[in-house]
């Protein structure tokens, strides 16, 4: 611990002093142009679609090495090569982050093949069809319970000691859900996990806090395949969710939750940890 204290106060001091402005996602630095996530590196887990595309995609833009952590490759390298067809880096590492030794081997070969990890992004989760208590199968609990809770546990403790030694620019950003801060009924599996990824937030904040590392979780809303597939079935629920919403509109994945990302993951959000930015453009107001 002594020795990721020194090697994390060490990086700190990187740039110290050097006068920084964000605009969108570019740094001004002494005159110089950067994209704000320059040089860094990022692993973004369930990034074959939806959230996880959306902040691949948004990281990268903004300069990150993008590595794509999905279970299969046939989703995940198609993101990959979006991406580098932008003319930024990424690689896809086929993961299921539900297992711990595919978790240690996508983190080695990260580091492996960029020298450094900075910024880890847990959004992988799969879940199931809405119930009520009284019927719900406890495989479904849990499933949720492995690719919420267990799964960002994984990712934080094996990423941790990368994070540690890249102290201030270190970042953990767990993708949880206004399920996880407000009840909704009829998934009583959801919610709780959800919760209990906003509560392993905080502790690690607490935890990691000293050395300059930030944890936080977005709680969003956003266009993906599964909420499609949901109006789809229930065109009367699209207009519902877009008249609860102040903003009268559902969230694009890549501008409006993966901006917020950038944010998190950037200079600029340094001095934010252990929060859950809900980012659902209005419709949950109750923080």
């Amino acid at each position: 611990m002594a020795a990721l204290r020194r090697r994390a106060l060490r990086h700190r001091g990187d740039g110290a002093g050097r006068r920084r402005r964000l605009d969108g996602g570019v740094v001004v630095t002494g005159g110089r142009t950067d994209r704000a996530l320059d040089g860094r590196t990022a692993i973004v887990t369930g990034a074959g679609q939806g959230v996880g595309r959306g902040i691949a995609l948004a990281l990268a833009a903004a300069g990150a090495n993008v590595v794509i952590a999905a279970r299969r490759a046939t989703t995940g390298e198609p993101v990959a090569e979006e991406i580098r067809a932008r003319g930024d880096e990424a690689v896809c590492i086929e993961t299921d982050c539900t297992v711990r030794a595919d978790m240690e081997a996508c983190v080695a070969a990260t580091v492996g093949r960029y020298g450094a990890l900075e910024i880890v992004v847990h959004n992988a989760f799969k879940g199931g069809r809405a119930h009520r208590l009284e019927d719900l199968d406890l495989d479904l609990w849990d499933e949720n319970s492995r690719t919420a809770a267990w799964a960002s546990f994984y990712s934080a403790q094996i990423a941790y000691p990368h994070l540690a030694a890249a102290g201030d620019h270190g970042r953990l950003i767990l993708i949880t859900s206004p399920a996880g801060v407000e009840a909704s009924v009829g998934i009583p599996a959801y919610g709780p996990v959800k919760a209990a990824q906003r509560a392993l937030a905080k502790s690690l904040a607490r935890e990691w806090g000293p050395l300059g590392v930030t944890v936080n979780c977005i709680a969003p809303v956003a266009e993906t395949p599964a909420l499609a597939y949901a109006f789809e079935e229930r065109p009367e629920l699209k207009t519902r969710v877009e008249m609860r919403t102040a903003l009268r509109r559902i969230g694009d994945a890549e501008a409006d939750i993966g901006g917020v990302a950038v944010f998190l993951a950037s200079r600029a959000g340094g001095y934010v940890t252990g929060q859950t930015i809900v980012c659902d453009g209005g419709s949950f107001m109750g923080l």
